[in-house]
């Protein structure tokens, strides 16, 4: 039997995307041999998220597709949702393995362990521990893409947020020490690497739980000084930093910096102040135009997305109406609706005042509309002007695409030259 196949699926969010990217290159380093997802191999690990809808249903749904194409594949689920729900997925027909937060870095001997299965032992095996006690923190970086690579620098939760899930799937707040991001930087610009996007599950906190060495405190503007300072990386995005924690020095640095990009992505949730509270975040809205405000003033082409949930209890037509005007009001790009969904254990499926579905996803509609008015008028204002391009490798039907330092999407008959440049481009 020569070495054994493995194939991945992800769902979710950027992060999961490295720790998928990750899991991969450490079995590779075992031995395995990486295959397509749509390709016959032995072992398939599907990586789930909490956060989207169907989570069970699009898990159930992967493993009927794999035992009719390889019945004999062993099959392993891991990620939020299997830490969430290790029981429920345990019991799907045809799953071998669940992998809670702490396990699924032992990927490799977890699987070695099945191998060692008595013959026609069929219960799933289930390896998770309490997410209280999750303590250490796994880098992580994909690296499928030669052109742009997320980089996890951050794991985990402290906030309480009534709608959220992520600390019961993913535990406290805890991150890489600034010497482990560097280095994970110059792995990625050896191998050719343009451009990192810096992913977290709360990345403006940064610093928060690490213990390696005796380093003095260290946070967010810590790292992206340092960061700022490596060779052979030219362009850095933030994926995403809480209202709260989007300083004004972090706001200035960006503005000043060769290698971090015009564009923030900064979750809003509701422009109902009463809802803010209600989904306990930590700012209200009048902080978050603030921050706007000051982006836009030094930085007139900076990119802004927002995050936006639709549809939480107790939102009337009034305090979406608040939200809808909030969002009107303010010099942002784009929009990523959330339509809200109900979540076991946390505070806000008791609430009173729940919002119909339809009564949602009209609410989703109507954001969805903004946000396309957002973004043309976003790309009106930068046309005509010079922005930097860097494109990816894609043949798409001839046509390849790239997007600006501030995040506009660009097309362009394919020329393999340009592959993996940045050019300048009248938008």
């Amino acid at each position: 039997m020569g070495n054994r196949s493995v194939a991945f699926y992800t769902l979710g969010c950027k992060l999961n995307f490295s720790e998928t990217s990750t899991l991969s290159r450490s079995l590779e380093a075992e031995g395995f041999v990486k295959k397509e997802f749509e390709e016959e191999a032995d072992v398939y690990v599907i990586n789930t998220c909490s956060v989207t809808e169907n989570a069970d249903r699009e898990c159930r749904m992967l493993v009927r597709r794999i035992r009719r194409r390889a019945p004999g594949a062993n099959v392993v689920i891991t990620g939020c949702y299997a830490q969430l729900k290790p029981q429920e997925i345990a019991g799907i027909e045809g799953v071998d393995l669940v992998l809670g937060a702490a396990e699924k870095f032992n990927l490799a001997q977890h699987l070695d362990q099945l191998t060692k299965r008595p013959e026609g032992h069929s219960e799933a095996v289930v390896s998770s521990c309490d997410i209280e006690e999750i303590k250490g923190f796994n880098s992580s970086f994909s690296s499928n893409d030669r052109t742009r690579a997320f980089l996890k620098v951050q794991d985990g939760c402290d906030y309480t947020c009534s709608f959220c899930t992520i600390p019961l799937a993913r535990g406290h707040s805890r991150s890489d020490s600034i010497e482990g991001v560097l280095e994970n930087m110059k792995v990625l610009a050896d191998s050719g690497v343009r451009e990192i996007v810096l992913t977290g599950i709360n990345l403006g906190d940064f610093g928060k739980g690490y213990d390696g060495g005796k380093s003095k405190e260290t946070n967010f503007y810590d790292l992206i000084q340092a960061m700022d300072a490596v060779n052979g990386i030219d362009r850095i995005r933030i994926s995403s930093i809480e209202p709260n924690l989007c300083s004004d020095e972090v706001i200035k640095f960006v503005a000043q910096s060769k290698k971090f990009q015009p564009h923030f992505h900064i979750p809003l949730q509701s422009g109902s102040d009463h809802i803010l509270g209600l989904m306990r975040r930590r700012y209200k809205s009048g902080l978050y135009a603030e921050r706007v405000e000051l982006i836009k003033s030094i930085m007139p082409h900076c990119c802004i997305g927002v995050d936006v949930i639709v549809g939480f209890p107790g939102e009337t037509d009034g305090h979406f109406k608040e939200t809808f005007d909030f969002l009107h009001g303010i010099d942002i790009s784009y929009l990523h609706v959330f339509t809200y969904s109900e979540r076991d254990n946390t505070l806000a499926v008791t609430m009173p005042g729940k919002v119909p579905m339809q009564v949602r996803n009209e609410r989703n509609k109507a954001l969805r509309n903004l946000s396309y008015q957002k973004m043309s008028y976003f790309t009106e204002q930068n046309r005509g002007s010079k922005r930097p391009v860097l494109f990816e490798g894609a043949d798409k039907n001839g046509m390849m695409e790239g997007y600006s330092d501030n995040y506009i999407k660009i097309q362009t008959p394919f020329r393999s030259e340009w592959v993996n440049q940045i050019v300048d481009w009248e938008i």
